[in-house]
């Protein structure tokens, strides 16, 4: 089986598939990831009652996050590619009861009306886009003068082994996994903090601030299987497989996570970028 990539729909495609195991692993992903939501909604002001536009909302959680903190006259925009994920944001903001709405487009060219957001965040949805200066110049277009930008987003893999230690495992045993593409959009692509600032820079964003965050990660250690065999790399590949190679997969890739292990928990340190910025005037 072999993977080809395209820079116009593979992002689309990939989290169509992918939509659906985050919507399925929905609970599991929420608690993984609620460290890196709380720093990046705990930054904004509480109780203003302002629009903020979420890029990249996933299946809702920091949307929710969000307009619970705006308060009942502020209203948050969630945006994403996945149907399935906003379907289930939707029906999360629902069950919530806040002031909440989504949209199914890319971030990068959807239509928004021109300075319409009070702010602008993001929980590890901005490294995909693949123009970065094209999608942060739509986004200030959006965005009012002086607005901010917030978002979290993943340093480099070198400093996130937890990230890519089921595809190094498994490589031997799966000549088919799909490449990181270290010069396109994914995971790592904010990797270098420098980069990131130009980009912003050059899309009309001012006052650019990039720090450095560590923030502790945990998830069931009984989850530990289903989760590497679900997503990632992994994910796209191990539906394909015969049972025998599945099988060896999941026994040599759960030795390989055994340092991540404590116990009921497995463990980790999210290595990412805190990036603050405002919409220049």
């Amino acid at each position: 089986m072999e993977f080809k990539q395209s820079p116009e729909d593979d992002q689309a495609a990939r989290w169509g598939r992918a939509g659906h195991v985050w919507v399925e692993k929905q609970e599991l992903l929420d608690g993984l990831l609620r460290p890196l939501e709380e720093v990046l909604v705990e930054g904004l002001p509480s109780g203003t009652g302002d629009r903020v536009l979420d890029v990249g909302c996933g299946t809702g959680s920091t949307t929710v996050a969000v307009a619970r903190r705006l308060g009942p006259e502020g209203h948050c925009v969630g945006v994403d590619l996945s149907e399935p994920m906003i379907a289930a944001a939707r029906d999360r903001a629902a069950r919530a009861g806040v002031a909440a709405s989504f949209v199914v487009a890319d971030a990068a060219d959807h239509p928004f009306e021109p300075a319409s957001f009070d702010a602008v965040v993001s929980r590890l949805g901005v490294m995909f886009f693949d123009d970065p200066v094209h999608a942060f110049t739509r986004l200030r277009r959006a965005a009012k003068d002086r607005a901010p930008l917030r978002f979290v987003a993943w340093r480099g893999a070198a400093e996130n082994p937890f990230m890519t230690t089921a595809e190094q495992a498994a490589a031997p045993l799966l000549p088919q996994l799909p490449p990181r593409r270290p010069d396109g959009p994914g995971q790592f692509a904010f990797a270098d903090a420098d980069a990131v600032r130009g980009i912003l820079t050059k899309s009309g964003w001012g006052e650019v601030d990039i720090r450095p965050v560590e923030l502790p990660c945990t998830l069931p250690t009984s989850e530990l299987v289903g989760y590497f065999t679900n997503l990632g790399p992994l994910g796209l590949v191990l539906p394909d497989v015969d049972e025998d190679t599945r099988q060896r997969v999941v026994e040599t890739v759960r030795a390989a996570f055994e340092p991540f292990v404590q116990g009921p928990e497995v463990r980790f340190t999210a290595a990412c970028w805190l990036a603050e910025a405002r919409a220049a005037a």
